[in-house]
């Protein structure tokens, strides 16, 4: 997901998160439990980026179509 200011791309299983783009610190993270068999994850904080600019091109798109209408509540 994106948003004017910020993003997150995740990768999970059974509803537990496996790894996580952190974009502040340029890297991808590995949130296993160190009892966990190794896993790499090598392409995956490249791919997180160019899936962020689409995002975020996407949501510039939408704002100017919808004229960026006030939350409803």
């Amino acid at each position: 997901g994106c948003s004017d200011s910020d993003g997150v791309d995740m990768y999970g299983l059974d509803g537990e998160e496996l790894w996580y783009a952190d974009f502040k610190k340029g890297e991808g993270v590995v949130a296993l439990p160190p009892f966990v068999d190794p896993m790499s994850f090598p392409e995956f904080y490249g791919q997180a980026v160019a899936e962020q600019g689409i995002c975020k091109a996407n949501l510039a798109v939408d704002i100017k179509a919808y004229k960026n209408p006030p939350e409803t509540i």
